[in-house]
């Protein structure tokens, strides 16, 4: 059984910090682009960030440059996303994605994820 769980989630004032955290289990993602999307009621899902088996290429949305930071640990299966500086426009549901395909340019796509995890609320207030 293939499972991405996120954690982490919570509800902070502007200019706060968040650590998420995704723990993967039924196999392993080292070889595995992995992502973070966010999906706010009434809007399309979007992608946040995306790093590399490596660790090497990390890929971030513009509206969260300098502000959030994606890493990985593949001894731990596991991917994180530190956000910093949070503002309320990132108030959303944060689901952490992966994938064994190489995708390129469609790293940015959601469609393009094999495996998903449930999604963790992040609320932020002003």
């Amino acid at each position: 059984q293939v499972q991405l769980v996120e954690s982490g989630g919570g509800s902070v004032q502007a200019g706060g910090s968040l650590r998420l955290s995704c723990a993967a289990s039924g196999r392993t993602f080292g070889s595995d682009v992995m992502a973070w999307f966010r999906q706010a009621p009434g809007k399309e899902r979007e992608f946040v960030a995306a790093i590399t088996w490596s660790g090497a290429g990390t890929y971030y949305a513009d509206s969260v440059k300098g502000r959030f930071t994606i890493s990985r640990d593949n001894a731990k299966n596991a991917v994180y996303l530190q956000m910093n500086g949070l503002k309320p426009e990132d108030t959303a549901v944060y689901f952490c994605a992966a994938t064994p395909r190489h995708l390129g340019p469609r790293r940015y796509e959601p469609n393009e994820y094999e495996y998903w995890g449930q999604g963790t609320q992040v609320t932020v207030s002003s």
